[in-house]
């Protein structure tokens, strides 16, 4: 949530407004997890008399991480003098003192 009211405040201040409200938000965490196919190996000897013996080993395929994290945002954004100004959200109160670098360097969402 942090990231996302971070990215909504920079997307506010790139489109030239002041504030913001989020009016809808999304998310969806479709990542699963999952075993490949494994492989067998049958190694067999024939003995005295025709008798056979074998032994099959398995060994399980890799597992596998695959999907996505996904988010979408709703958001109203205002200038001075709009309806519903006084209501809003700061963006460069949300980025605080440093708000032009964080504009123009983005958010790090693994870190922040």
């Amino acid at each position: 949530m942090k990231a996302a009211q971070k990215q909504a405040a920079i997307e506010t201040i790139k489109a030239g407004y002041d504030r913001y409200i989020i009016t809808n938000g999304q998310s969806a965490n479709n990542v699963t997890t999952y075993q490949a196919p494994g492989t067998f190996n049958t190694v067999g000897t024939v003995g005295a008399m025709g008798s056979y013996s074998a032994q099959t080993t398995y060994t399980p395929g890799p597992m596998m991480t695959a999907g996505t994290h996904d988010q979408a945002l709703g958001i109203h954004m205002f200038k001075a003098g709009d309806p519903g100004y006084s209501n809003a959200i700061s963006a460069r109160d949300v980025l605080g003192p440093k708000w032009a670098v964080i504009v123009k360097d983005g958010v790090m969402t693994c870190t922040n």
